[in-house]
């Protein structure tokens, strides 16, 4: 599964155990090239790194060891944990993002990542919905692995929720209460960076990501209907 092992010299020095490690976060490199992505992560100056990294041909590269901690997160959360770095294991995906020309996955990149994710959720006995992306943990600066990423397929191989029904009709016509139940929904499934009761100017952000991952083909910012329903479905029928 392992094609190479190119150590980064970016982590953390102490050791982790096979418990703490409860979530796998997926990013894309958002840079020109898979040189200078790799260049970066192996650069103590630039102090960012990842467990894996996949390049467009599939091939898997080893950079951290899995008890080590990885920056690859930054400052982001989820549910009750903060800073995921401690908690998570990265995965990098090559691809240029969206300063500079986001493309489609390749189907050997994800081939490769969902064989390397199944792996790890089964050694560190991972949740389904502790699969995430840099985006669900950090919504307010990130966008990545972004709209183009086919969700809903690793969901097929139980590598991240999702949703399997939209039959049903909102009731609540009222936008004030129906943007507080939407963001009750996504607080429910894990999002943070928001208040439940109050608005602000960030919270298309916070839709936006939510949208990227489970409606990318609508990516607006706004809570239409189906954005709406399908945080309701989460939030109900998802093992948080």
């Amino acid at each position: 599964m392992i094609d190479q092992k190119k150590y980064s010299p970016n982590f953390s020095r102490g050791k982790r155990s096979n418990k703490d490690i409860k979530f796998i976060v997926i990013h894309y490199t958002g840079m020109q090239s898979r040189i200078a992505s790799l260049n970066r992560l192996l650069n103590s100056r630039y102090k960012v790194s990842c467990h894996f990294f996949i390049d467009r041909k599939g091939k898997v590269t080893k950079m951290v060891e899995e008890n080590k901690v990885a920056w690859h997160a930054g400052k982001s959360r989820w549910k009750h944990f903060e800073n995921l770095n401690k908690n998570s294991i990265g995965i990098e995906l090559v691809n240029k993002g969206h300063q500079f020309a986001y493309q489609n996955f390749t189907n050997k990149q994800i081939s490769k990542l969902v064989k390397l994710c199944i792996y790890l959720k089964k050694k560190y006995k991972i949740k389904i919905s502790n699969i995430l992306g840099h985006s669900d943990i950090a919504p307010l600066r990130k966008k990545d692995p972004g709209e183009n990423f086919p969700w809903k397929k690793l969901a097929n191989k139980k590598l991240g929720i999702w949703y399997k029904s939209l039959n049903f009709n909102i009731k609540e016509k009222n936008k004030k209460k129906l943007k507080e139940k939407f963001f009750n929904n996504l607080f429910k499934i894990g999002y943070r960076y928001f208040q439940k009761k109050r608005r602000n100017k960030n919270d298309s952000l916070i839709i936006k990501a939510f949208q990227r991952r489970y409606l990318p083909e609508e990516v607006t910012g706004s809570i239409n209907q189906k954005t709406y329903i399908i945080s309701h479905f989460l939030a109900k029928n998802t093992n948080i």
